[in-house]
């Protein structure tokens, strides 16, 4: 098994940055909407806020975390089977020879190793 490396603080810090920011994003919903591009295609601007879906295979629940680490704090977790909303995949620390850590927008942002979740359709953007 491949050794992992700790994340930069510069990384790590980016990423909880942009994590914030889409957040604000979020919350804010329209108000802060940009005007649409006349001349852009719209399957541009559709696939831009697009969010992915995969359903848990971890028999016994997934554990939601606030970073993408095992050692960080669980914030909560979804049941064997549960659809999950996915924004975006990064790398992370090695899960069952995963490297991979999705971002879930279930109500709460958190993050959850994707070696527990299969992906329905296209796989995850990258953050």
């Amino acid at each position: 098994m491949p050794v992992q490396t700790r994340p930069s603080t510069l990384r790590r810090l980016g990423l909880y940055a942009a994590t914030g920011a889409v957040a604000v994003l979020t919350a804010a919903g329209p108000a802060l909407a940009v005007a649409e591009d006349p001349a852009r295609p719209q399957t541009e601007n559709a696939a831009s806020h697009m969010t992915y879906k995969g359903r848990v295979t971890a028999k016994t629940g997934l554990l939601l975390r606030d970073r993408p680490t095992r050692s960080s704090r669980i914030i909560g977790s979804k049941p064997y089977g549960a659809i999950v909303h996915i924004f975006c995949k990064t790398s992370g620390q090695y899960v069952n020879g995963n490297s991979r850590w999705y971002l879930l927008t279930n109500g709460t942002w958190a993050w959850a190793s994707a070696a527990y979740i299969a992906n329905i359709g296209p796989a995850p953007r990258w953050c």
